[in-house]
């Protein structure tokens, strides 16, 4: 074979591309080889193939040849135009070779009695045999299978290989055509059906277009098996002798196979096979229903007399019933029995209606056994497949016939769930009309209730879960195509759970067919179009992959083939281009059952479904009453409110209103399990109106596994979260992906900031123009934090709130927004003090304006600076500059105060979070200059700096700005907050009275202390002294203590032995959970006012969110109070013990005439002065004042002085 291949490459030929889209022999071009063409045309064996063409039974159809070549002649001879033609015709087969070898067999079996084989005309009538006598005319296959070859008078086929496109005939060859096109695509396909051709050649005209499936007068398949049954049985006694039996077995399995040949045929010559797959099955189911019919007809006959008194309707099941029947595969029946009905009157009940009964069982289990011996049972003709009963009631260990009530009484009282769904598919197919429409009727209401039994979902789940496991076949080379992960098993299990889970409430959804059932579920709006489309296209292209495999041998397999050869033959028989060898062929199976897994596991495993399912019908249904009821039954104070606005979100025949018939069932379940259903309804109504017409949003809430029940969390129980997704409602799409909800990696906020202000630039040319460019900057930026906000949210709302999370996704959120605000400001202050043409080229790439007059650095202070920042935070920090080189120290102060006025103020006035900058702990508080320099720090620190000060700066770190000046800061500033003399007796006492004045005075009025989870005892502010009392004495010596984190600090004291385990564990529980409490209390209440969310709720419904979004389960919010109330107790007698007692040991307080000069004689960089140093201006008149008045004691700019 590659020998042939090989020598058709070196002649220049292309063996690998389909037959006919190459030069003709007679056309315009000119074959190089007999060889080459035989390549070309897709046969595999060339030196058997020409052998084949050669043939002696050829010769009475086709014109002679020369002689075969000689055995060392590696070249073949050329082919007479007939056998051109003829090879032509094979190249569009599936299979050439295959196809060739039958046709030379069906010619053996038409030979001409006696003498030498002459030339056969076609409108002569020699007398021909073959194997099996004709009996109605010997010789008329000879004549059809001549008047099939006779190609030398057939129009030249065109290069396109087209065989619609034959130029010039008349009907009569039109017809001629298609009936030879039809015969050798079947020879090429199905090894099986050609045996039965050779075997049966007086069936050569059933593949005439003449008797295609639905030609016109072509008798249904009913008639006509029933008419070759009704031949052999006319006149035949009762009960049937076997003789007769066996003849009309075979007569039906003949006249079976008969039609089979015209439903094959229509689909190897179908222009799209894809598409006409669903013909396929339909005619299929209706051959076999056919055949169980006259099946029935013969097994009654075969029983006798007695069969008369017994009604039996034969229920087809599974593929069958359906109407999705493959080539060959199992056919699922259940049989039900009754008494036979009499001139339209029921037959009158016998006194023993027991024996009576009895007696139709037996009788009708006789008839069954009759059946599948005539369907199933080896004879003079093959059987046509395997009858399965497999599906009654209690499987094989049931009875085989029941009666109708018999079936009712099993399916009410003992029948599985998955039996529910096996009877989805059931259709009375054959028998008694009247009991297997009795029977369908009296099925369907317990189908589609099935889904209402307890764990009906998580059931059928398990069970398709425990299938895959019991037949993995571990391994790449899984070749199962109905089995599989990807089979069709996946799509059909998956629309036949949404089916009956939904079907009991959308008759629409009611029917047998999984295509069916796609098409419906799609209309319906429970499966996206586009999935459903996609998934229907895989199901067709798995269904006919498993129809070809079984075509060749017309043997039952559900698993792709191995052999190359087999799978090319399949490949070109459905694409002759795309899919003309083996590996394209395995390359298309796997890709289509990755993406058939994937939409399975996605709609087979939504939690919609088992929600769904838990819902009686008039819940799914949202029938006012039901609904109503339901709504008062969760917990929703206004049921009639909430009614309206489910009416007003269903109402109408829109594709967005159906899905929400079907999304809202679950939703008020879902939201009526949160604190406030109420609010949580109406929000998810004004959010669906504001954007349920984006394609996205619906499909996602039925489609995600997680993203619908997360949004009724969400809605039900933050209302501050809420806000912000109605002001940004893409962020709902966050709820479907945990990567979202997570911070983002470090610096990627701070580049997205600064990704923005690339992309705007200041190109106005006068000061208003240029102050809204810049106002523009701000809010493009702000709406990057107020983004983060809402990530920060929806992850506390969701997975419990986390003040480290919410830190961190602040914090850094917050720092990118300072920094952008101060590269604006700084290019405000520039383009209003120097003209716009001074920024029009904007900054650099480090962010810097090149006409600055300063560098500018941002320190972050207080929670911002210790990465503790929540919701209603602000943004405590210190302002720095230094004078570039060769700048005025004055032009330079005076920009930085101005930039410093102006990012306070670009801040404030974003819309709709502004951020409020606040300066309040720069040195002179709010009587000194904004901005610094880093001279005048260093000096205000040397000569002015108060234990108060040097706490704050305990928290400080650069945030924005100038890197290099802001580590020079940290840097500056290190030795005081880090000192090695720590705090000295005079130092903590002032700690100490600024502490118990701040408890005195800073309470609000009329305020519970111990209900304050920041100033209160306990609280946030008690954990934080103790923690910054420990580090003012001890970070000198424990380096771990050089931090600006709270807990980082209690966690490093705990090691250095500062602290005992368990009370690190007392201060580090109680301001967790006082953190957490204030941001529960901002995301479930909506409050941002600090004075508001940093008490404990009193109001119940308050009480309620706040205590779900701590983790406490409904009925116990309550308990929050308790709860706080015990650990801040507990928490609050390690502060008295560290900052009141005596655990932080103070050093004598040295003389006061070594304060200035303890760290005197550092230098900074360039020479400047550091912290410290005595000597010298700092910075400008502006920055320091020579001899500031002494302040009384105690004041200062903390927030408690």
């Amino acid at each position: 074979m590659s020998t042939n291949r090989e020598a058709g490459q070196q002649r220049g030929t292309r063996p690998d591309t389909p037959a006919g889209s190459g030069p003709s022999l007679t056309g315009r071009g000119r074959w190089p080889s007999t060889r080459a063409r035989l390549l070309w045309a897709g046969f595999t064996e060339v030196d058997r193939a020409y052998g084949l063409l050669t043939d002696p039974a050829l010769a009475p159809l086709l014109p002679a040849v020369s002689p075969a070549p000689d055995a060392d002649t590696e070249e073949l001879p050329a082919l007479d135009p007939a056998r051109v033609r003829l090879v032509d015709e094979l190249g569009r087969t599936a299979d050439p070779d295959l196809a060739l070898l039958a046709l030379v067999r069906l010619a053996e079996a038409c030979t001409v009695i006696g003498g030498p084989k002459t030339a056969i005309e076609p409108t002569a009538e020699p007398e021909y045999v073959h194997s099996d006598a004709v009996a109605d005319g010997v010789g008329a296959p000879a004549r059809t299978l001549a008047r099939l070859l006779r190609l030398d008078t057939v129009a030249e086929p065109t290069d396109t290989g087209d065989p619609d496109a034959e130029a010039d005939l008349d009907p009569d060859e039109q017809e001629l055509v298609g009936h030879r096109g039809r015969l050798l695509a079947v020879l090429g396909a199905s090894q099986a059906l050609g045996d039965f051709l050779i075997s049966h050649p007086e069936h050569l005209d059933a593949l005439a277009p003449a008797h295609a499936w639905d030609a016109p007068g072509q008798p249904k398949a009913a008639i006509g098996l029933h008419d070759a049954v009704a031949a052999v049985l006319v006149d035949a006694p009762t009960p049937l002798p076997e003789a007769f039996t066996g003849r009309a077995i075979s007569a039906l399995r003949v006249a079976y196979r008969d039609r089979l040949l015209a439903v094959v045929a229509d689909d190897l010559t179908a222009e799209s096979p894809l598409a006409h797959l669903p013909t396929v099955g339909g005619r299929m189911s209706d051959l076999a229903d056919a055949a169980l019919e006259t099946a029935l007809t013969i097994a009654r006959a075969v029983v006798g007399p007695a069969a008369a008194d017994v009604a039996m309707a034969i229920i087809a099941m599974g593929k069958t019933g359906a109407r999705e029947l493959n080539y060959i595969s199992d056919v699922d029946v259940v049989y039900v029995v009754g008494p036979a009905h009499r001139d339209g009157v029921e037959r009158a009940a016998d006194s023993d209606a027991a024996a009576d009964e009895e007696n139709i069982l037996r009788v009708g289990a006789q008839i069954a056994t009759e059946i599948a011996r005539i369907t199933s049972a080896s004879g003079a003709e093959p059987p046509l497949w395997p009858l399965d009963t497999a599906l009654r009631p209690e499987g094989k260990d049931g009875a085989l016939v029941r009666t109708l009530d018999s079936h009712l009484a099993y399916y009410q009282r003992w029948a599985s769930s998955w039996e529910f769904q096996a009877l989805l598919k059931a259709r009375a197919c054959a028998g008694d009309r009247q009991l297997g429409a009795a029977y369908e009727a009296g099925v369907a209401p317990l189908v589609w209730s099935a889904s209402q039994r307890e764990n009906f979902v998580d059931d059928a789940r398990a069970m398709r879960r425990r299938v895959e496991s019991e037949s993995a076949q571990p391994g790449p080379d899984d070749r199962r195509i109905k089995l599989g992960p990807g089979g069709l098993r996946d799509v059909e299990f998956t629309v036949q759970l949404l089916q009956l889970v939904h079907g009991r409430a959308d008759a629409r959804l009611r029917v047998r067919g999984t295509l069916d059932g796609l098409q419906q579920l799609s209309a319906g709006g429970y499966v996206g179009r586009a999935d459903a489309a996609e998934l229907a296209d895989c199901y067709r292209m798995l269904r006919l992959l498993e129809h070809r495999a079984q075509l060749l041998r017309m043997r039952r397999t559900h698993d792709l083939p191995a052999a190359d050869a087999d799978l090319r033959r399949i490949g070109r028989g459905i694409d002759r281009r795309r899919l003309k060898d083996a590996d394209a062929v395995r390359k298309l199976f796997h890709r289509v059952r990755r993406r058939v897994r994937a939409l399975h596991e996605e709609i087979y495993y939504r939690p919609l479904l088992s929600a769904a399912a838990s819902l009686t019908t008039e819940e799914l249904s949202l029938t006012p009453a039901a609904a109503r009821e339901r709504l008062a039954a969760f917990g929703y104070l206004d049921p009639d409110g909430a009614l309206h606005h489910i009416q007003a979100l269903t109402e109408g025949v829109s594709r967005r209103a159906a899905i929400q018939r079907q999304l809202l069932p679950v939703i008020i379940g879902w939201i009526g399990q949160g604190p406030d259903p109420d609010h949580g309804l109406l929000s998810f109504r004004r959010l669906s109106e504001s954007i349920g017409g984006s394609h996205w949003y619906l499909a996602m809430l039925r489609d995600s596994p997680v993203a619908a029940r997360r949004l009724c969390q969400v809605l039900s129980g933050a209302r501050w979260t809420t806000d912000r997704l109605a002001e940004r409602p893409e962020s709902i799409a966050w709820l479907d992906d945990d990567a979202e909800l997570a911070a983002r990696p470090p610096g990627a906020i701070c580049s997205e900031t600064e990704r923005v202000l690339r992309r705007r630039s200041f190109t106005a040319t006068d000061p208003a123009g240029i102050e809204q460019q810049a106002a523009e900057a701000i809010r493009a930026v702000m709406g990057v934090r107020t983004r983060e906000l809402i990530r920060a949210a929806l992850a506390d709302s969701l997975d419990g709130v986390d003040p480290a999370r919410t830190a961190r996704i602040l914090g850094d959120a917050t720092d990118a927004v300072l920094g952008a605000a101060l590269t604006v400001a700084t290019g405000l202050v520039i383009a209003q003090r120097d003209g716009p043409a001074a920024v029009a080229a904007g900054p650099d790439a480090e962010g810097a304006w090149p006409g600055a007059a300063a560098r500018h650095a941002l320190i972050a202070m207080g929670r911002l600076g210790g990465r503790e920042i929540t919701y209603t935070s602000d943004a405590d920090v210190l302002f720095v500059h230094e004078p570039r080189p060769g700048a005025d120290p004055d032009v330079a102060a005076a920009e930085a105060e101005a930039v410093a006025k102006w990012v306070t103020r670009l801040l404030a006035q974003a819309r709709p979070h502004p951020l409020e900058v606040d300066t309040g702990l720069r040195p002179e508080g709010r009587q000194g200059p904004v901005s610094r320099s880093l001279d005048s720090y260093a000096e205000y620190y040397q000569r002015w700096g108060a234990v108060w000060e040097r706490q704050a700066l305990l928290r400080a770190r650069p945030c924005a700005g100038d890197r290099d000046l802001g580590a020079r800061f940290e840097a500056l500033i290190d030795p005081l907050r880090w000192s090695p003399d720590g705090l000295d007796d005079a130092g903590l006492r002032e700690i100490r009275r600024l502490k118990a004045r701040m408890e005195a005075e800073r309470l609000p009025r009329g305020a519970d202390p111990s209900r304050h989870v920041k100033l209160g005892p306990g609280g946030l502010s008690d954990v934080e002294w103790s923690a910054q009392v420990l580090q003012l004495t001890r970070a000198a010596q424990v380096p771990g203590l050089r931090t600006t984190s709270t807990l980082e600090a209690l966690s490093a004291a705990t090691r250095a032995g500062l602290l005992g385990v368990d009370e690190a564990g007392k201060l580090t529980a109680a301001w967790v959970l006082a953190s957490r409490v204030r941001a529960a209390t901002v995301l479930g209440t909506g409050r941002e006012g600090a004075s508001r969310v940093e008490v404990l709720p009193t109001e119940p419904r308050e009480i309620r969110l706040v205590g779900r979004l701590l983790g406490l389960p409904a009925g116990s919010e309550r308990d929050l109070e308790d709860i706080y109330r015990r650990t801040a107790r507990h928490a609050r007698r390690v502060v008295e013990h560290v900052v009141f007692g005596d655990a932080v040991p103070a050093r004598p307080a040295p003389p006061t005439t070594a304060a200035g000069t303890r760290l005197a004689g550092r230098r900074g960089k360039n020479g400047q002065a550091r912290m410290g140093d005595t000597g010298g201006a700092a910075g400008s008149g502006r920055s320091v004042r020579p001899r500031p008045p002494r302040r009384p004691r105690g004041a200062g700019p903390y927030p408690w002085s």
